[in-house]
């Protein structure tokens, strides 16, 4: 018998993999697993010759770089004791490494075509130790905390005397890459005091302390060089933030690589070559320009991970029951990895049903997963994806096969305003947030029910996260269907979020409307405002270093529902940022997932008053 099952902590037996890349016959990622015992993530670099198969480790290390040459590698580790990010440099034959640089504060490193060179983008803050103080927009951000003043810096470390050879700063928010032996440099734009941050962007060419603007408030960014030509994401001007991002190549002219009619989310350029992720209809898929572009690997798949060099695409995949697992292409798709098989192996994993429904003048793509059925019915849990720009499909989510394991029904939609389709169909929802997307997911419900005669209407569970603890929100002051919501990080009040988070002015008043002390949608579309409507027991979950939604919006929730008498019960978790459900510490997951179980257990299938988290906890 197998001693591996579905349960809260499940996630922690699973290996992780991200940050891929290739250099000839070379490959690096990032592997990582969870310590339950020590409650932290633990990163190995893995250096593999596709040639041989012969793999290597080095511990204690992310972001794997191999130079051009591919006879080194750099990669950071995180000094504990100092609170610092070291930048080391190995031999890619020995892996005999050496320390070249310690900052407090990395987010990119990349090598020049010289492979002594490296361009390290960090940051820097005022750091007082006892306030903070800003004169920008916005003060803090998800995952990054209060700016205090922070400024991108640039350094060019030579990797060999192991010095910072020149160094500039810019404004924060601004990126950068080599581009031959030039810097390029992305720079929010300004409309007067105000970045235009996520739509505009002014873009710098910075060469032996020398800047020339090579372009001025565009919709693109700068995100790969092959020293001749850049490759660019975005679009000429966007409209809304919310609109699709496309491909272009500039040399002195711009030149369109892919125009639509999908997004594209990560893209390469190498030898002349363009490789590219796009959102499909709940795949994501690889696409290949090389003066014409299409689709190269197709298939009910998730490619959430892109390098390339020489012909030939590295890639992670994963599935609707698989997490990811490292692929090559060179023509034909190739599995490199496996470190995952003999866990599922042993676990049984449920395989998504697609179905399509129109609801007014859409067609939509809706999925379900079918629990083995031990009784006549079984419960259903409606899940929602975040964005509203996000996507549902054939991706692996963690919740839903647990839940599927426990005996639910899993369903879940691609409304309108979801990604993977027309730039269109994307626009939908905005200043109409909850409605006539909260009408899809409605009818994706009834055709469930007529696909599914076993589904117990009289049981019905919705979740989601972000947008999707918005509309579980939404859903239960507007449906009676429902008989328990689980609400994670989600908006109640559209004022304060424009107010409060982090990109509220610039994307609240896109999705909800312009003049928000004015305007009446930023209370038309606030589930506070319907809270007499509650009848179903609801949990709202949140983190405290949740910036994006801030704690702010669960807790007037539950405030108000608790002063009506309903039944209410939050729970906040000290430590995490917006993405805290994978990215929070792995006691804090495990702990989040029981949560879950038990409170949908409860509701819907035990019938229990009341939650009694110390007893559900002592239990785990």
């Amino acid at each position: 018998m197998s001693g591996i099952e579905w349960n809260h902590e499940t996630f922690s037996k699973f290996a992780y993999l991200n940050d891929p890349r290739i250099r000839g016959n070379l490959v690096a990622y990032t592997l990582t697993k969870a310590n339950m015992k020590e409650n932290k993530y633990e990163s190995t670099v893995v250096v593999e010759d596709l040639g041989t198969g012969v793999r290597r480790f080095i511990e204690n290390a992310s972001m794997p770089r191999l130079s051009p040459d591919g006879r080194k590698l750099a990669f950071t580790r995180f000094n504990e004791e100092k609170k610092e990010n070291e930048i080391w440099v190995a031999d890619v034959q020995t892996l005999s490494a050496k320390k070249v640089l310690s900052a407090k504060n990395v987010r990119s490193i990349q090598w020049n075509d010289d492979s002594r060179r490296l361009l390290v983008v960090g940051f820097k803050r005022r750091d007082d130790e006892d306030f903070i103080f800003d004169d920008e927009v916005p003060a803090w951000f998800d995952g990054m905390g209060f700016f205090d003043g922070e400024k991108t810096t640039f350094w060019v470390l030579d990797t060999e005397s192991e010095e910072i050879i020149e160094e500039l700063e810019k404004p924060r928010f601004s990126s950068g890459i080599w581009h031959g032996d030039a810097i390029v440099i992305n720079v929010p734009h300004r409309n007067g005091s105000k970045p235009a941050l996520f739509k505009f962007w002014d873009i710098y060419l910075w060469k032996d302390g020398e800047e020339e603007k090579i372009f001025e408030r565009v919709s693109f960014e700068a995100i790969d060089s092959d020293g001749k030509v850049l490759l660019l994401r975005g679009k000429r001007e966007k409209r809304f933030i919310s609109e699709h991002d496309w491909l272009y190549l500039w040399d002195g002219e711009l030149k369109p690589v892919y125009e639509g009619p999908l997004d594209v989310w990560s893209a390469k350029l190498t030898e002349g070559k363009v490789y590219f992720l796009t959102p499909d209809a709940g795949s994501v898929n690889l696409w290949l320009w090389d003066g014409k572009a299409e689709r190269v690997v197709v298939g009910n798949h998730w490619i959430y991970g892109l390098d390339a060099s020489n012909g030939k695409a590295l890639l992670l995949v994963m599935t609707a029951t698989r997490i990811g697992e490292l692929y090559l292409y060179d023509g034909e798709l190739k599995q490199i990895t496996d470190y995952n098989g003999p866990i599922f192996a042993r676990l049984r994993t449920f395989e998504p049903r697609h179905f399509r429904f129109n609801n007014k003048d859409l067609e939509i793509d809706g999925w379900y997963l079918k629990p083995e059925l031990k009784e006549n019915k079984a419960p259903v849990i409606v899940f929602v994806h975040g964005g509203p720009k996000g996507m549902y499909g054939y991706r692996f989510v963690y919740e839903m096969q647990l839940m599927a394991s426990k005996g639910y029904y899993v369903v879940f939609v691609n409304p309108r305003g979801s990604d993977g389709y027309s730039e269109d169909f994307a626009l939908r929802v905005l200043k109409r947030t909850g409605l006539e997307d909260f009408e899809d997911i409605m009818a994706g419900i009834e055709e469930f029910f007529k696909l599914e005669p076993q589904a117990d209407r009289e049981r019905v569970g919705i979740t989601g996260i972000s947008y999707g603890g918005f509309m579980t929100n939404w859903a239960l002051t507007q449906s009676e269907l429902f008989k328990a919501g689980i609400s994670e990080n989600g908006i109640s009040y559209w004022l304060t979020s424009y107010a409060f988070s982090d990109i509220g002015l610039w994307y609240d008043v896109e999705v909800i409307g312009s003049n928000p002390l004015e305007n009446e949608n930023f209370r038309k579309l606030s589930p506070l405002f319907y809270a007499e409507n509650v009848k179903a027991p609801i949990l709202l979950i949140h983190s405290l270093e949740d910036y994006r939604c801030p704690l702010d919006q669960s807790l007037m929730f539950y405030n108000v529902l608790r002063d009506m008498g309903k039944e209410a019960y939050i729970a906040v978790f000290k430590k995490g940022p917006h993405g805290h459900s994978i990215r929070g510490s792995p006691k804090h997951r495990a702990k989040r997932y029981k949560l879950f179980i038990e409170f949908f257990e409860r509701k819907l299938k035990k019938y229990e008053e009341g939650f009694e988290v110390e007893k559900i906890l002592k239990e785990s």
